[in-house]
């Protein structure tokens, strides 16, 4: 018999894949050797740090663009002594550490504000070349490092100007949380600047000193780890296939203290997405690192290895009965009909054949006993050996196996580990929900308020001497900015004078009204309008109105879940993954939360998170109102998230996914090896079982051809073997009857 066909291949993958999957549950199910930091918790700091990173790579972004902007606009007017453009770029901008205005033809400093900054670095590769008024990091005498953005003032009748601005590498301001600090480190590992970690003065114990020295250390050391790991490259830095941040990011763990790990997460900076123009910020070389001492976890309930062991021993105790069953029902009975067919093939007539009791196999049995009969000349078919028509056929022993293991699959798959609404989320999580969602609040806030100065920045150009050439200026700032669908003139009576993208909308006039708003409820999505008054025309307004999928990308971040942006009514503006525009939150648990967020808390709203436990599952919320400076400090809007804490990578989760799992690939085994007894074995043996009974009944003419190489087959071949015997036979006893009939006829 070949090695792949029969019956006994499939019974002996069904083996091996019973013991395999009894290793295998044995191993995942039973011990508890769960990690002393969750993975969910791990993988929270690393989006934290891309978090960060994102809004690092924004704020340099937006301070480069800032200074060009106010650059372009500058030198589109007519020239202003360097005195007043430093002066009003510091009543328009507070990011600035020092700013200065230098002769490029002379080099002479022309006026300067704020904190000094040598020009030693200035020289010609810095003016000139493919990387010309980049951003760069220039190291103070004092030993601080300090970026340096640049922005040339042209006009036709005078030299060109150099305007620089000078800011620290310092951590966004964004919040923290608790006991997180975060870092911004250069190529080396060098670290720039931190934010989060408590002063040593306003410690109260030396224990806390200690602590906190600690932190400090482990710091300076995953720094420069994570320096070195944001040297690779980012596609081989990833797992094939895997999408996410576009960046080199990942996890580090430190050391051990005071029953506390150091947990790290660490994001270099990159281009938001390969479509977008290229991050000024991305070519710096930066990396954030967050750093959070999360507490030990104890190893599990050590008695799990019992359960492990316990359904293991179950597995292999139902498997071999089922084993059994299909040996004593199916194997047997077909080994049996080979080596009855083959003795009767090969002439031996004289014992009666070992008919099997039930199914195909007994069919099989009572045809070849009869057709033993018949050419053993025993007798006419009508006093032969009864024929056996048993109801239960070959499919009958597969179901009892199914049912065998199916006992054990079902169990384990869906009713051991199973995890209800008692399950212990770590507070790291929840803290996480609320600072990210915070970051997230903070990311949007800026973004718009950097949409109103672009506008702003817009209407500048926008004069009484160029008024002809509106539309063209409309249509290069829509190219250059594409957070905007459309871009518009509105006058005194609300007309559109010029406009460059999709049909404008509507703008309601009226001093109480804020310059970023939103309308179009009852359409089919939010219209978000940003608008700034012309300069030099009276009561006019330049209008952009902002893309909703711009909100949108912004919003769509990975650990967080749903992510949505609604109004002081609780009515959704934006979302991360799909939404209707203006509907309510699809849970009455997120309104209250975002109404408590509203609620002002001291200086103003604060951002909240929740844990909400609910029928059988749990839910990590958070809910974080725009605060801060600009104008849309006041807009009333609310970033709220919500995801399933059963996407957390924590142990009573992952210990129900494992028994899924395992009850799957239990599942698996049964279909496939099954599958493969009753294509091979059953299905065959029934027509087999037909084409015996036809030929015992006298269907001698039909050829009988095997099919497979395998058990099934030899029984066929024999039985093709005997019809031709009973054909030979008939042919004989018609001849002989044919030579004997004339001279009876003639006495």
């Amino acid at each position: 018999m070949p090695l792949l066909g029969g019956i006994r291949p499939p019974i002996a993958v069904l083996c091996v894949l019973i013991l395999a999957l009894a290793g295998l549950t044995a191993k995942v199910l039973g011990p508890g050797d769960d990690a002393v930091v969750p993975e969910a918790v791990l993988s929270s700091q690393k989006y934290f740090a891309e978090d960060g990173a994102i809004a690092l790579r924004a704020s340099i972004d937006e301070r480069v663009t800032d200074l060009q902007r106010t650059a372009t606009a500058i030198s589109a007017g007519r020239p202003v002594k360097p005195e007043r453009i430093l002066s009003d770029l510091g009543r328009t901008y507070q990011k600035w550490t020092g700013t200065s205005v230098v002769d490029l033809e002379s080099g002479e400093v022309l006026a300067e504000r704020g904190e000094a900054v040598p020009l030693s670095w200035l020289d010609k590769e810095v003016l000139t070349g493919k990387k010309a008024l980049t951003p760069r990091m220039v190291r103070l005498e004092t030993g601080d490092v300090r970026l340096m953005t640049m922005a040339v003032l042209d006009w036709s009748d005078r030299p060109q100007q150099l305007l620089l601005a000078s800011s620290s590498l310092s951590v966004p301001a964004i919040n923290l949380g608790p006991f997180r600090t975060m870092a911004v480190v250069a190529k080396g590992g060098e670290v720039l600047g931190t934010a989060g970690f408590e002063q040593a003065e306003a410690l109260n114990s030396d224990q806390e000193r200690q602590e906190l020295s600690f932190l400090h250390k482990q710091m300076t050391r995953l720094a420069d780890q994570a320096a070195v790991r944001a040297e690779e490259h980012p596609v081989r830095a990833k797992e094939p296939g895997s999408r996410g941040y576009p960046g080199v990011s990942g996890t580090l763990l430190g050391g051990q203290y005071n029953g506390r790990i150091a947990t790290a997460g660490y994001a270099s900076l990159a281009s938001a997405n390969p479509d977008e123009k290229p991050s000024q910020a991305a070519g710096l070389g930066l990396t954030v690192v967050a750093l959070l001492p999360v507490v030990e976890q104890k190893t599990g309930d050590q008695g799990r290895q019992l359960y492990g062991l316990a359904a293991a021993g179950v597995l292999v105790l139902l498997g071999l009965l089922a084993v059994t069953v299909l040996w004593a029902t199916v194997q047997r009975p077909l080994l049996r009909l080979f080596l009855e067919s083959r003795r009767l093939a090969r002439g031996d007539l004289t014992r009666p054949v070992s008919v099997p009791r039930w199914g195909e196999a007994a069919r099989i049995g009572a045809a070849l006993e009869r057709l033993r009969r018949q050419l053993a000349g025993d007798g006419t078919d009508s006093d032969g050996a009864p024929r056996r028509r048993v109801r239960v056929g070959g499919r009958g022993p597969l179901v009892v196996t199914a049912v065998l293991l199916l006992v054990w699959c079902v169990p384990v798959g869906l009713l051991l580990n199973r995890t209800d609404d008692s399950v212990s989320v770590p507070a790291t999580m929840v803290n996480d929900q609320r600072d990210r969602t915070d970051l997230i609040a903070d990311r949007l806030r800026r973004a718009l308020n950097e949409a109103q100065a672009d506008v702003v920045s817009t209407s500048r150009l926008i004069g009484e001497e160029n008024h002809g050439d509106t539309g063209r200026i409309l249509e290069e700032a829509l190219l250059k900015h594409p957070r905007y669908q459309a871009l518009y003139v509105v006058d005194a009576e609300g007309g559109i004078t010029a406009r460059a993208g999709t049909e404008p909308h509507d703008w309601t006039r009226g001093e109480d009204l804020p310059l970023v708003r939103v309308s179009g409820e009852g359409g089919k999505e939010p219209i978000v309008q940003a608008g700034a008054p012309l300069p030099d025309h009276k009561d006019g307004t330049l209008v952009g109105e902002i893309r909703v999928e711009f909100l949108d990308s912004l919003l769509a971040r990975p650990g967080l879940g749903d992510v949505r942006v609604v109004d002081s009514e609780a009515r959704t503006i934006a979302a991360g993954n799909g939404f209707l525009a203006f509907e309510k939150l699809p849970d009455g648990a997120l309104t209250d939360l975002v109404r408590a967020a509203g609620l002002p808390v001291g200086a103003g709203p604060v951002e909240n998170g929740l844990l909400i436990r609910e029928g059988n599952g749990v839910t990590v919320a958070a809910a974080a109102p725009f605060s801060g400076g600009g104008v849309t400090a006041d807009i009333g809007w609310t970033v709220v998230s919500k995801q399933d804490a059963s996407r957390f990578q924590i142990a009573p989760y992952e210990r129900e996914d494992r028994s899924v799992l395992a009850g799957m690939l239990g599942l698996a085994a049964i279909i496939f090896c099954l599958g493969w007894v009753y294509l091979v074995v059953v299905r065959p043996l029934r027509a087999l079982a037909g084409s015996a009974e036809k030929l015992v009944d006298g269907d001698l003419k039909t050829v009988l051809y095997p099919v497979y190489q395998d058990e099934v087959g030899a029984v066929v071949r024999s039985l093709e073997l005997l019809r031709q015997q009973a054909q030979a036979l008939r042919h004989n006893q018609a001849r002989r009857s044919a030579e004997t009939g004339p001279g009876v006829g003639g006495r």
